[in-house]
């Protein structure tokens, strides 16, 4: 099988057949069809075209004419197995224009010479100390999270140092073997880049396969796997066959879920880009470890605590105290002991821990996100990223359509280009900042409508005929709540896509990133208050306005409002988090695979393949491309849904971690499964993406910053607020530490009934003293999060060093290998030579 990287696929019009052409880099050697001839031969066996037709058929002819010129070699395969109007048409880059257009690309590959940065930094070190160290080590158990190095192959870049390919310096570089001096991922690059500049048509803008396939004249384009990923035999006994099977044996499968990811080998397969995402939910999974381990003992310490609480005693001896019906129809007066289950889980997350937690969790944003660029700064040392610009990006085909009219010279390139007036992007945006505020309306809308229903449900279940719902009427109201909001929360989200891709459309961005750019921060603005604005209204307005026994408030002067219980509104603002949190979570996962529809398409596709060889009665399999073209293409929006998934959670891991410690360990058990499905879905069930460079995450580092300054206000809030620990503990350091006993003494309020969550003795604390504790728990969280991200280099110092002492050897090993190549041709001509510069 060719282990080539890049397919497309071409559909005709009015019931002609369709022409799927697979370009792909070939390492083998073998006939070659033109592609001109097979063009025009197809054209002409079909006599019925209409003028476009024939106008596409030229145009394909053009294109692969101009790539058989560039890339010398084009081949036409036979016809698809499961699809006899799919054929697939296949271009093959020799050595030389894979050489010409590395140079022209400036990729970075392997230089000739091997010398380690290590070798010089452990000589200057104690021998004695390094000694001692790795005794210790080898006394250590063995860390069962490494893979295993015999399972992993040898990957060159990775041990010697790079330089820009250039042709006139072949042989400074290691070429062992032409055939995997250029990874599959390089070679797609190439192909990819060679047909985004290859003209079509006579004109300025006909150029480029991207083109094509925008105006429906191909179907897909895509790089084929170099393989199938099962095989028959145990890999451990007779090793990989390709590193599609290598992927999924030491990545994708679910049984090595503990195991670290191998990234060299992904980025070498899919490229940086994914690479570059599956390192970040790495990063990001790791580091969730020790915040999971301090909320899950923040919450054990809640439990060891819950029957030492003054307040959950008082409430469960309450068995004498009579408080108000909830409603004002069948509603009966109720025991405030009734709520003694209530009170005790109140304890598990309002508790001592709750202030510290918060506080540990918002340093533990900065150092994360600090981290991160540390690791980033490696990554892209490692994959030779440090000096990479990324290429001028060609312009849309919709941009180009709508401003075709309009040319100014590009600064860059310095060629005329299409050009958007300053009025006309003004105006545009100034529309898609109005539909971003109506559909924020729209969930405030939502919401209302949450708040309506818990406010007739609650009547409904306080007056309830069943003693165990009417007993436990907040359990009832805020779980049929939570549940009810969930559903309107994923209807909305399929709206809100739909809406930020009409409205990324309609601004006409300039280039693929920017309209990434600009989809990424609409869905995420739309999730954001999507998923989030009921847990605001749960934090800070929930029980505000619920009035006192004689003049309660009630909205449309008939449902009263809802109040908080009397041991605090963070019970509820809890299971609101855990509810939504664990629903989207199990959500995402049984969607992640692109809903049932995936499977089924690729079950049918397998099936499809199944029959086409038992018809065809051959014992060989199907040919790759074909088998490929049967997957699932990548979603449209790249990785945008993947980042959004994780960066959302992020957010609930943090901004309202106060109320529920237990999300980071959810978080944490939900990555680990995600880690693989997405490892899975990527190796086995998607089209194999074209590989991509970056340097970063991209918008997404941003959002997180955002993210870590937003947890640190809410958080603050929470605590002075809708938490119950920080007013008891003014009201002790004011009055005595004696506060907590008496909790249910209202100082001879004379009716029981009377007693509100403002009417016990802690709750005198003043919005001023709150909004205190606010503002300096806000001031010391900031400046200790500025002094962590001033303290913490962007850039490890080892790597600066390593990357200083690599220019230098870089400039001493070129000096040397051309002296010495100069030498060996004065040597071989019979002509002296000196020990100077060439």
């Amino acid at each position: 099988l060719p282990r080539a990287p890049l397919s497309v696929t071409v559909r005709q019009r009015s019931g002609a057949k369709r022409l799927a052409t697979s370009a792909e880099v070939s390492r083998a050697a073998g006939s070659v069809v033109p592609c001109r001839s097979a063009v025009t031969g197809h054209r002409a066996s079909c006599s019925h075209y209409t003028r476009d037709q024939s106008r596409e058929t030229d145009s394909l002819s053009r294109l692969f004419g101009s790539v058989e010129t560039t890339a010398k070699r084009v081949s036409v395969g036979p016809p698809s197995l499961t699809n006899s109007d799919i054929m697939f048409v296949k271009i093959h880059a020799p050595w030389d224009t894979l050489c010409k257009y590395a140079e022209q690309m400036n990729i970075r590959m392997p230089f000739r010479k091997k010398c380690y940065f290590t070798d010089w930094k452990k000589k200057t070190m104690g021998s004695r100390f390094q000694l001692r160290f790795r005794q210790l080590k080898s006394w250590l158990p063995r860390n069962p999270m490494k893979l295993d190095k015999e399972a992993l192959p040898d990957l060159e870049e990775t041990d010697c140092y790079t330089a820009p390919f250039s042709r006139a310096r072949m042989h400074h570089f290691t070429i062992n073997n032409r055939e995997t001096f250029f990874s599959n991922s390089t070679r797609s690059r190439i192909v990819h880049h060679v047909l985004q500049r290859t003209k079509y048509e006579d004109g300025k803008s006909k150029m480029g396969i991207n083109r094509l396939l925008g105006n429906s004249t191909y179907e897909a384009a895509f790089p084929p796997h170099e393989g199938s990923y099962k095989s028959r035999h145990p890999i451990k006994t007779h090793g990989a066959q390709n590193h599609r099977h290598l992927l999924y044996e030491r990545w994708a499968r679910w049984g090595i879920w503990y195991k670290y990811q191998p990234l060299d080998l992904i980025r070498r397969y899919f490229g940086e880009k994914i690479g570059l995402y599956f390192a970040w939910l790495g990063w990001y999974t790791g580091m969730l470890i020790p915040a999971a381990l301090v909320g899950l003992f923040v919450f054990l310490y809640g439990l060891f605590t819950m029957d030492s609480s003054q307040v959950s005693k008082e409430i469960c001896e309450a068995n004498t105290t009579i408080m108000c019906p909830m409603c004002e129809g069948n509603c009966s007066s109720w025991t405030l002991s009734d709520s003694c289950v209530y009170a005790k889980v109140t304890h598990l997350f309002d508790n001592g821990g709750t202030v510290f937690f918060a506080i540990f969790m918002a340093i533990w944003a900065t150092v994360f996100l600090e981290f991160w660029k540390r690791r980033r700064a490696e990554l892209t040392y490692d994959w030779d990223l440090i000096d990479w610009e990324e290429e001028e990006e060609e312009l849309r085909p919709q941009f180009e359509a709508k401003y075709s009219r309009k040319e100014r010279v590009n600064p860059i390139s310095g060629k005329p280009e299409p050009f958007q007036p300053f009025t006309d992007k003004l105006s545009r945006l100034m529309v898609s900042v109005s539909g971003i505020f109506f559909m924020i309306s729209l969930v405030l809308t939502a919401v209302f409508a949450v708040v309506v229903f818990r406010l007739i449900a609650m009547e409904k279940f306080a007056s309830f005929q069943w003693e165990f719902v009417k007993k436990n009427w907040q359990f009832a109201t805020s779980g049929t709540g939570v549940c009810i909001n969930f559903m309107i929360i994923m209807s909305l989200n399929v709206v809100y896509e739909k809406v930020a891709y009409l409205l990324t459309n309609l601004e006409h961005p300039r280039t693929e990133s920017e309209w990434e750019n600009s989809f990424a921060l609409k869905m995420f603005l739309f999730q954001f208050v999507n998923l989030n604005s009921s847990t605001f209204y749960i934090a800070f307005f929930l029980g505000r306005f619920a009035g006192r026994p004689g003049d309660y408030n009630k909205l449309f002067n008939r449902w009263r409002m809802e109040e908080c219980h009397p041991s605090g509104c963070l019970i509820d603002l809890c299971l609101q988090m855990g509810v939504i949190m664990v629903l989207k979570q199990i959500w995402n996962n049984f969607m992640e695979l692109r809903k049932p529809k995936m499977l089924l398409q690729n079950w049918w596709s397998r099936r499809k393949m199944k029959r086409a060889g038992e018809q065809n009665n051959s014992k060989e399999q199907l040919p790759q491309w074909d088998r490929d073209w049967n997957l699932q293409p990548m979603n449209a929006h790249g990785l945008v849904d993947e980042y959004l998934e994780m960066v959302l959670q992020f957010g609930f891991t943090t901004i309202f971690v106060a109320a529920f410690p237990l999300a980071p360990l959810l978080a944490l058990l939900n990555n680990i499964i995600e880690i693989r499905l997405d490892a899975y879905k990527f190796v086995s069930q998607w089209r194999r993406p074209m590989p991509a460079r970056a340097t970063d995450i991209g918008i997404w580092h941003g959002v997180l910053e955002g993210i870590g300054v937003v947890a640190v206000i809410t958080n603050a809030f929470v605590i002075a607020i809708t938490s119950d620990y920080i007013p008891r503990f003014v009201y002790a350091f004011k009055y005595g530490p004696c506060v907590d006993k008496g909790y249910r003494d209202l100082g001879g309020t004379g009716y029981s009934g009377a007693m509100t969550r403002m009417g016990v003795r802690f709750r005198t604390v003043s919005v001023t003293e709150a909004s205190w504790y606010v503002t300096i728990v806000q001031h010391l969280v900031f400046g200790i999060k500025t002094f962590i991200a001033h303290m913490i280099p962007d850039m490890p110092k080892d790597l600066c060093d390593r990357m200083r002492r690599e220019k230098y050897l870089m400039q001493e090993m070129v000096y040397e290998a051309e002296l010495e190549h100069l030498q060996k041709e004065r040597k071989k001509n019979g002509k002296r030579y000196h020990h100077e510069w060439p």
